[in-house]
This record gives C-alpha cells, sequence and structure tokens, in this order.
C-alpha cells in the first residue's frame, strides 16, 4: 500500500505544479487592474506605483510566479490585496465553514443514494424503480438556489422550524449550528443524492447478472445476504470513486448555495476574490482547492485496496 501511495504522491506533485502555474498565468488574462481598486477613487499616482512595487506586479510575470510559488513551499500563500491580511489566514478561516458544509451534504447523500440506489436495482422495472429514476431526474434538473429559496419560505418564514440563513460556529453553539446547516446542506444533499442513486443502481445491476451472484442464490442464500454481502461489496469500487470526487467538488465551494443561505465558505471568498482582482487570494483558493482534489482520490485508492485486498500486491 505504501508503494502505491507513494506513486500517486509523485503523479501529484507535477499536477499541483501545473495547476499552479494555469491558475496563476489565466488570471493575469483577466481585464481590469486591481491596483485601481486598492487605490480608491482619487488613484495618486504616487500611491498606484507604490502599490504595484509592494506587490511586485511590475516585476515580469515569471518573476512574479517563481517568487509565489517559493512562498508556497513555505507555507505562505501571500497577502490579500483587498484587505491586507494573510491568505493562509482567510483559509483557515472560511475551509471549516465549507467542510462542515460538504460533509453534512455528503451524510444526506448517501442517506438517500445508496439506499434508493440499490432498491432501484434490485426492484429493476417495478414501479419502485421508476420512482426511484424520477427522483433522481427530478434531483439533477431541479436548480439548487431554486431549491433552497424555497425551502427557505416554507420551513423557515412559514413554519419558522429553522434559521434562514447565516452561519454558527459548532464550538459556539452545536446545535444551532447543526440547525443552521440543515438546508443548505439537504439542498446539495439531494442534489448528490440522485447522482449518487443512478450510479449506484447501475454498479448492482452489473453485480446482479454475474455468475457467483446467482450461484449464492442457488445454494440458497437469502436476498438480503446476497445483495448486502456480495453484490454491494463489490459494487463499491465505482462508487466510492464517486463520492470522492463529489465530495471534492464540495470543497471547491458551493457558490449559490452559499450565496443564497449568507454562508461566509470557500464560494464566497473565491467569488469576492475574482471579482475584486484579489489574486493571492485566488491563487490560493485554486491551490488549496486542487490539494482537496488530490487527497481525496488518493483516500479513493486506500479504500480500492480495503474494499478488494487483491489490489495489495498488484503484478
Amino acid at each position: 500500500m505504501t508503494r502505491i501511495i507513494l506513486r500517486r504522491l509523485m503523479v501529484a506533485l507535477p499536477t499541483l505544479i501545473l495547476v499552479s502555474m494555469l491558475v496563476f498565468a489565466l488570471q493575469k488574462l483577466l481585464p481590469g487592474d486591481p491596483v485601481l481598486t486598492m487605490a480608491g477613487e482619487e488613484r495618486d499616482p504616487a500611491v498606484l506605483e507604490y502599490l504595484r512595487d509592494k506587490y511586485r506586479l511590475n516585476d515580469p510575470i515569471p518573476v512574479q510566479y517563481f517568487a509565489w510559488i517559493g512562498q508556497v513551499v513555505q507555507g505562505d500563500f501571500g497577502i490579500s490585496l483587498r484587505t491586507d491580511a494573510p491568505v493562509t489566514q482567510l483559509i483557515a478561516q472560511k475551509l471549516p465553514v465549507t467542510i462542515q458544509l460538504a460533509a453534512m451534504a455528503m451524510v444526506f447523500a448517501l442517506l438517500i443514494g445508496i439506499p434508493a440506489g440499490i432498491i432501484a436495482a434490485v426492484r429493476k422495472g417495478t414501479a419502485v424503480d421508476y420512482a426511484a429514476n424520477v427522483f433522481a431526474l427530478s434531483g439533477l434538473s431541479i436548480p439548487n438556489f431554486w431549491l433552497g429559496i424555497m425551502l427557505i419560505l416554507l420551513v423557515s418564514v412559514e413554519w419558522r422550524l429553522l434559521p434562514a440563513s447565516g452561519y454558527v460556529p459548532p464550538s459556539q453553539d452545536l446545535w444551532l449550528s447543526l440547525k443552521t446547516m440543515l438546508m443548505p446542506s439537504f439542498v446539495l444533499g439531494t442534489a448528490l443524492a440522485a447522482t449518487l442513486m443512478r450510479h449506484t443502481r447501475s454498479a448492482m445491476l452489473g453485480v446482479l447478472r454475474s455468475d457467483y451472484i446467482r450461484t449464492a442464490r442457488a445454494k440458497g442464500l437469502l436476498g438480503p445476504a446476497v445483495v448486502l454481502k456480495h453484490a454491494f461489496r463489490n459494487a463499491l469500487v465505482p462508487i466510492v470513486t464517486l463520492v470522492t470526487l463529489l465530495f471534492g467538488e464540495l470543497l471547491a465551494g458551493a457558490v449559490l448555495t452559499e450565496q443564497v443561505f449568507t454562508i461566509p465558505g470557500f464560494g464566497k471568498l473565491i467569488v469576492d476574490a475574482v471579482f475584486n482582482r484579489d489574486y493571492a487570494v485566488v491563487q490560493g483558493v485554486v491551490l488549496c482547492t486542487a490539494i482537496g482534489f488530490i487527497a481525496m482520490n488518493l483516500l479513493a485508492d486506500v479504500l480500492y485496496i480495503l474494499i478488494n485486498p487483491r489490489l495489495r500486491h498488484p503484478s
């Protein structure tokens, strides 16, 4: 397992370098000058020149990149052009919010999507299967922002059961934090559950047609034992891949959902940074997102080995 992990890390390093180069170069093509935004309305030429020298914006792009990447290697993502705060501090403030939202959304997705996919595969062609497919199609078709607004009107305004928006850290009030994040995580979770249900159903149908499943049934094993112990375990590999990728997407920031529910997460941070030409924040957030995706893929590889021990000794 150690060799496999090291091999994946060797592939991950050039990927991170390529991502850092792309995000650094592409955002330089964006129209507008961040210094003009920082200087305010008066825009004194002396102030503009001072700011450009301070943030090394007068240097050639390759020089700026290598200066930035040298700081990143030391754990310093630079200083925000808008707030003058360290980017690492901003990420440390916003990342736990998005992780909590992503974790709660994934719980909803797993609790809804996997059981629905298994039942739809076992009851293929029945009314239950058609109902599950209608749910999946609805979850994929309904926009998250519309569902979020409808839930706010119904649950918060009409029934007054949950807070309409905002965020409370778990360290401050755990119960209120869970109540505040319940609706946005459900909105994200239903969309993920729809995707997860379809993939689970497809994987289970492929496994249920296998010879060893027919043999297990011929030996007299009960249906639940065949489905859960034999079929579902062998269908887990594509499901694990999907779950890790979906969680990586959530870490990138559910921008619309965070905007609707006024959640100060990664999505709001990067949107504000792009609009304000805050290069350092954009670079730091995108690089952290890439690291998150790579970490999720590495986790998927480890889970593959735990699910299928034959992968521990590749040929």
